[in-house]
């Protein structure tokens, strides 16, 4: 290609991409907007199908040696009644790849070391970006730019790169906020749970060294904050009386740990290509937690980009990397905001029917769902 690709977003899907291109002989430069890349975020599930990808451009073993391999599951109510329950060791061999949960930032940091830091230029915010005849010009806030043969937005929720191919404006909200923490010491767990309340949510799940990664959602209006120093305790009061460990997990996280964002979503768009520039992960099809697939959507976009380009080193591959992915990520975006809207129900009768039906459904027809949506599906 006359210039390298380049990549506007240094995150997990933005990363995975310029390993998968260098390793398949591409020029690439990643930039991301933050004035350095440090341990932040809290934790991720990679599913089987994400290992799975990553075992197409050799990484499957590290994340698996980096993170913690998950055995089982459960969802369960507040008192602690179990309302279903998964066996994922079983699942992982099903599908050929375990389960694996990881802190970002350890996965991040792997991702980095492995794709190299002489591709990433930290502090360069993407501002906007021209195509012509040869190539694609991207703009940064302070005014400079670089030149390439292709443009991959991988920039994330608020993409500008998206702006710029799709003006669709600012996802909307999905009616529920999110509290996310990483303990440290006590407590260590065996087994990933998330609990269904009224409109409210807590799910614990154990990572590398002995930490648990947890998150809380709250059905509230948006734009919500919390009150400096009060966090946990409001934390405390909001799920007081739910079952063990969420009191204890709670406890064992700093204050200053712990991080609040509102749940945004968007409906599949029509499209992620234009000319020389295509969108990945969040930037593409920003889709809520629930099925905890967004890093994993991601890291099969930017493997399928690398095996498109591949096969054809030619702007036109970017239109069959849409076409390889758009169907099966468009279903998980609308799955993910159904479950969502199902965990989140705040009618008693709705709630109670729920539950029953999750009590009664048999565990061979979970099994059999569960492995359908994290087989991996190359296109």
């Amino acid at each position: 290609m006359p210039g390298p690709i380049l990549i506007a977003g240094g995150g997990i899907g933005g990363l995975t991409a310029g390993i998968a291109l260098r390793r398949a002989g591409f020029e690439v430069r990643v930039f991301e907007w933050a004035s350095e890349i440090r341990e932040v975020g809290a934790g991720l599930t990679i599913q089987s199908n994400a290992i799975l990808a990553l075992r197409r451009i050799g990484l499957d073993h590290a994340v698996v040696e980096s993170g913690r391999v998950l055995g089982a599951g459960s969802v369960r109510r507040p008192d602690g009644k179990v309302l279903s329950r998964g066996d994922l060791e079983e699942i992982g061999r099903a599908v050929g790849a375990p389960v694996v949960a990881i802190h970002r930032g350890t996965l991040q940091r792997l991702l980095i070391e492995t794709l190299g830091g002489d591709a990433v230029e930290t502090g360069r915010e993407a501002a906007g970006y021209e195509e012509h005849a040869q190539g694609v010009s991207l703009r940064f806030r302070d005014g400079s730019r670089v030149d390439g043969a292709l443009l991959i937005g991988a920039d994330g929720l608020h993409s500008t790169v998206r702006a710029r191919m799709l003006g669709d404006g600012e996802p909307p909200y999905s009616g529920y906020t999110c509290w996310r923490g990483v303990t440290e010491g006590e407590p260590a767990l065996e087994e990933n749970t998330e609990t269904w309340g009224r409109g409210r949510r807590f799910g614990t799940v154990p990572i590398e060294r002995g930490r648990v990664y947890w998150f809380a959602t709250l059905n509230t209006p948006a734009g919500g904050r919390d009150e400096p120093g009060r966090v946990r305790s409001r934390l405390q009061e909001i799920f007081a009386g739910w079952h063990p460990p969420v009191a204890d997990v709670l406890a064992a996280t700093p204050e200053e740990a712990i991080l609040r964002n509102d749940i945004l979503h968007r409906l599949p768009a029509s499209r992620w290509v234009e000319g020389r520039t295509a969108l990945l992960g969040d930037a593409a099809h920003l889709m809520t937690p629930n099925l905890g697939q967004g890093a994993c959507q991601a890291i099969e976009d930017a493997v399928i980009l690398a095996d498109c380009l591949t096969r054809d080193a030619d702007p036109a591959a970017l239109l069959q990397y849409q076409a390889r992915r758009k169907a099966r990520v468009d279903a998980v975006v609308l799955a993910a905001l159904r479950l969502g809207r199902l965990a989140q129900m705040e009618s008693a009768p709705a709630r109670w029917l729920r539950d029953r039906l999750l009590t009664l459904t048999p565990a061979s027809v979970t099994r059999r769902q569960l492995v359908r949506s994290i087989r991996w599906a190359p296109g």
